[in-house]
């Protein structure tokens, strides 16, 4: 199972939206994810990008 800990423009510790995330859903401009216990968190923006197998992702935030 990959799950990756999501990161708001940069990927630093203070920056971390959510952990253990298993579902990423890009719709409307909004950036959808969901963790294992099925929380969902939404963030305007784009996927800026993806390491699956280091487990982290970017999602680049608008204004």
């Amino acid at each position: 199972m990959c799950l990756s800990t999501v990161y708001k423009n940069t990927m630093t510790p203070e920056t971390v939206v959510m952990k253990n995330v298993m579902k990423i859903e890009c719709k409307d401009g909004c950036v959808l994810l969901t963790d294992l216990m099925e929380r969902t968190v939404a963030i305007e923006g784009t996927l800026e990008s993806a390491n699956l197998v280091d487990g982290f992702v970017i999602v680049k935030e608008t204004a």
